[in-house]
């Protein structure tokens, strides 16, 4: 489903990713993990076209999409869910999810769809985003983020900075939504968590992938090592 081909991005002069390569099956759940400031986030908005490449590329459902911008990406099936609990806070959460709907051209059965994966959004439709809390934003960006029935999920640490009960939440819906066949990219720090979710992992290291295998080998203390501070 997406084939990342010896990726080189970066920002200026200075490269950040080089020669990566990725390959996310259907119905996967790929985990991307590393220390911090290793590119992980380069990498996961060079694949959505929010950071260009500078050499390599990236293969979707069969089509070079190397090229073209992320709203193009999000209709041929990406969704992505930025790190930091994207939202339009001055909108209310229903807002945000029409706002979606519409870019997405999508039935409105999608809307009903993605409350159904985060009910507790539900009695806060009214309520503007602004005012709710960082798990409830980060509830509402991955709602929103379905909205546009993607067909492969991509999410930047969509744990971080929420409060234990909505971190719950939020791995049992991605749980749910990769055991429904969609496949999901998924950068995330906690080795636990990765071991519950993944199919497999791949270990970033100064911009380079330095291992990468089933999640069953997440176990092995020398591949832990890698992410030690």
């Amino acid at each position: 489903m997406l084939s990342v081909r010896d990726l080189d991005a970066g920002y200026g002069r200075a490269r950040v990713l080089s020669g990566i390569g990725l390959e996310v099956e259907p119905g996967t759940l790929v985990c991307v993990m590393g220390r911090n400031g290793v590119g992980k986030t380069t990498l996961l908005d060079t694949v959505m076209g929010v950071l260009p490449a500078t050499a390599g590329s990236v293969v979707f459902d069969g089509r070079d999409v190397t090229r073209l911008a992320p709203h193009e990406r999000v209709r041929l099936g990406m969704g992505y869910v930025s790190q930091g609990h994207a939202t339009f806070p001055q909108l209310s959460v229903l807002g945000n999810l029409q706002v979606a709907l519409e870019a997405a051209g999508g039935p409105k059965e999608a809307l009903e769809e993605a409350l159904e994966v985060f009910p507790r959004l539900k009695p806060l439709l009214k309520r503007h985003a602004g005012f709710l809390s960082g798990g409830q934003q980060q509830q509402l960006a991955i709602a929103r983020a379905l909205v546009a029935r993607p067909r492969m999920l991509i999410l930047d640490e969509p744990t971080e900075g929420v409060q234990p009960s909505i971190v719950i939440e939020i791995e049992e819906a991605i749980e749910r939504l990769h055991a429904s066949g969609l496949a999901v990219l998924l950068v995330e720090q906690y080795v636990d968590l990765a071991l519950r979710l993944a199919d497999r992992f791949l270990i970033l290291d100064a911009g380079r992938v330095v291992r990468a295998g089933p999640v069953a080998e997440l176990r092995d203390e020398e591949v832990r090592s890698l992410l030690a501070v």
